[in-house]
């Protein structure tokens, strides 16, 4: 099987180089999706108040993450089985993974748009979204979830072209699409005051577009991962073999979620301007989450490949560089974010204490980043070699429990924005030091490389 011109063949070449050539497209892309949701922040806040900016950017804003996470999490399964085929020039294997993946992703959709839809009012009452903003979060969610499936299949899309060394399409497809979000935005909130409904069916419009050109691409393309509509059905062996490597995966990022709702809790009580606050800031810092989840992307895929043609030394060494480029990256980034985010809060709101509050929050969070570095190199790179079990275990463990119980126990006692905020970094650095030592042991590696 010849590997395309236009992908990068990441088993060869300077590291480096082919890294940050395979990573920039990423990242670039990832930042886009992060402007997707800023961009419904801003002008809900902006043009329908503080009121509004909570009900998109709370409790709503979180569970739409529980479920695009995991989701994201059992796709980079067939990132995975599909860079590790592409490796071995398995055109049987790609070829299974391929229609396996968009049968599982239509079939997926389905299930969370109607479960989305009917669960949604419970969801944020569980999470005890304040009763002001009840009725708009209700509404966004609602129409979120009906765009469900242009979300997934567009995530899974760009994860197989990525698998296979194309990160500049996906790249290109987020521009326009999120372009015709901030029109579609404008226009139905600014323009035909739909206020939060209208900047739920901006997004929902978008993804479908977005969906559509990488599924049209997916079936263009003469390679052996070309889609054919008439051969989307689920292979039940590949099938497996994806959620044996993405379920847990999408379980450690349903962790991630369900702890951060828990979290959400208690902001909840401390009230709107906390709950907007806490909002604006995790758009601003959306910067930073966005471009260092790039790098965990990039060196899954990267390992994968160099996984599938046995080239272990060189798996290794990519995982060096990659954390040190993003370790810089984080530096420089924290230092912006410190200087500059009081000015990005007034993009959201002009509420004085909203803003007061986004930057408590900033300080709280921002000087610990580089740890997490740690966590989401090595815990990708484990996965890109096919080790998704134990990556899982020490993030829920060491992220995921450590914050429940922290929650459980010390915000009773300190129930203040400080008193919530800093079990994030806490946890952070427990499980960074735990993945180094199982990263480091190396008893991953001592398995083969999977049988097509």
């Amino acid at each position: 099987m010849a590997h395309p011109k236009k992908n990068l063949d990441l088993t060869q070449g300077v590291i480096w180089k082919q890294l940050l050539l395979f990573l920039l497209p990423i990242a670039a892309g990832t930042l886009f999706q992060q402007l997707y949701a800023t961009v419904d922040a801003v002008i809900v806040g902006q043009f329908v108040g503080s009121d509004a900016l909570a009900a998109v950017g709370g409790s709503a804003a979180l569970i739409v993450q529980l479920v695009v996470g995991v989701f994201t999490g059992l796709s980079s399964g067939a990132t995975v089985v599909i860079s590790h085929g592409y490796g071995a020039e398995d055109r049987e294997k790609l070829t299974r993974a391929v229609h396996s993946s968009i049968a599982f992703s239509l079939l997926a959709g389905a299930c969370i748009t109607v479960l989305g839809i009917l669960l949604a009012p419970n969801a944020l009452t569980w999470t005890k979204n304040p009763q002001e903003i009840m009725a708009d979060a209700t509404l966004y969610l609602r129409l979120y979830f009906l765009g469900t499936i242009p979300t997934l299949l567009f995530n899974m899309g760009s994860g197989i072209l990525r698998a296979v060394g194309d990160a500049r399409r996906p790249l290109y497809y987020l521009v326009v699409c999120c372009l015709l979000n901030i029109v579609l935005d404008l226009l139905f909130v600014a323009g035909f005051h739909l206020g939060v409904a209208g900047a739920a069916i901006a997004t929902a419009l978008a993804n479908l577009v977005s969906a559509l050109l990488v599924l049209v691409q997916l079936g263009r393309t003469k390679e052996a991962y070309q889609l054919h509509p008439r051969q989307i059905r689920i292979h039940r062996a590949t099938l497996l073999h994806i959620l044996g490597i993405g379920v847990p995966a999408a379980i450690e990022s349903s962790m991630y979620a369900l702890s951060n709702l828990l979290i959400q809790v208690p902001i909840n009580n401390l009230g709107t301007d906390t709950v907007a606050a806490w909002s604006a800031t995790n758009k601003v810092d959306g910067i930073y989450w966005s471009l260092i989840i790039s790098f965990g992307v990039a060196i899954m895929a990267f390992v994968g490949q160099n996984y599938g043609a046995g080239k272990y030394d060189r798996m290794k060494a990519s995982v060096r560089v990659c954390l040190k480029i993003a370790l810089v990256v984080t530096v420089v980034l924290s230092l912006l974010l410190l200087f500059f985010a009081r000015y990005c809060f007034r993009l959201f709101t002009d509420n004085p204490q909203v803003i007061r509050y986004a930057i408590q929050i900033t300080y709280y969070f921002v000087p610990f980043y580089f740890i997490w570095t740690f966590i989401e190199v090595i815990a990708n790179a484990l996965r890109g070699a096919g080790d998704a079990l134990v990556p899982m275990l020490i993030s829920v463990g060491g992220i995921c429990g450590l914050r429940i119980l922290w929650v459980l126990f010390i915000v009773p006692h300190w129930s203040t924005l400080l008193g919530i905020s800093i079990c994030y970094p806490v946890s952070w650095f427990f499980t960074a030091v735990i993945l180094i030592i199982h990263y480091k042991r190396g008893r991953w590696l001592k398995s083969p490389p999977p049988a097509p």
